[in-house]
């Protein structure tokens, strides 16, 4: 590449780091992995920087880059062998809706990766069907029998979630205090 390039892909670089990092971490579901796969897909877009500038749109060029090396990444055996546990990414949601933003998050995770980015892809970055399938590289039929698969098993999730917490709720005992001290006074036991 020429000075000239090498300037215009970092200037590219540094502008859409945050949105690349927040759409790994989509993905990713933790921020570890996340800058991880951001920096596969910069090493990836910097390879083949002639053909994102020429593209029709650098950021859907970007995107399918992140998309695939995230479904790569997920094939590999590595991926299913180490699971990375540590801290939850920071999450500025109101008190009241916490309880279903982590339902959802849990419900996310478990999805199969292809369909976690088909519905990362349709509805955070609000791509079409067919924007969808270029950036998995994959056809339209796909994509939607994806979506309506991720969808199905998101809502079977969620309302076992919510029958599960219910039944929890139901089951504990309205009385603050063990059985048996409502009938004791004011006497200590050992104590005359």
């Amino acid at each position: 590449m020429t000075a000239a390039h090498d300037d215009e892909f970092a200037g590219y670089a540094a502008a859409s780091m945050p949105s690349l990092r927040r759409l790994a971490l989509l993905l990713c579901r933790n921020w570890h992995d996340a800058d991880d796969l951001v920096q596969a897909a910069l090493s990836q877009l910097c390879q083949h920087w002639y053909r994102a500038a020429a593209a029709d749109s650098t950021d859907a060029y970007v995107r399918a880059i992140l998309v695939r090396e995230f479904t790569r990444g997920q094939r590999t055996a590595w991926a299913r062998r180490v699971s990375v546990t540590g801290q939850p990414p920071e999450i500025r949601a109101p008190a009241a809706d916490l309880d279903a933003l982590l339902d959802l998050q849990a419900a996310m995770t478990a999805l199969a990766p292809r369909q976690r980015a088909v519905l990362v892809l349709r509805y955070y970055c609000d791509l079409d069907v067919i924007q969808t399938a270029q950036a998995l590289g994959c056809a339209p039929g796909t994509v939607k029998s994806q979506t309506a698969k991720a969808l199905a098993t998101l809502r079977r999730t969620l309302a076992q979630s919510a029958e599960s917490a219910a039944a929890s709720t139901a089951s504990q005992p309205a009385a603050t205090q063990p059985a048996g001290w409502a009938d004791c006074s004011d006497e200590v036991p050992g104590h005359a």
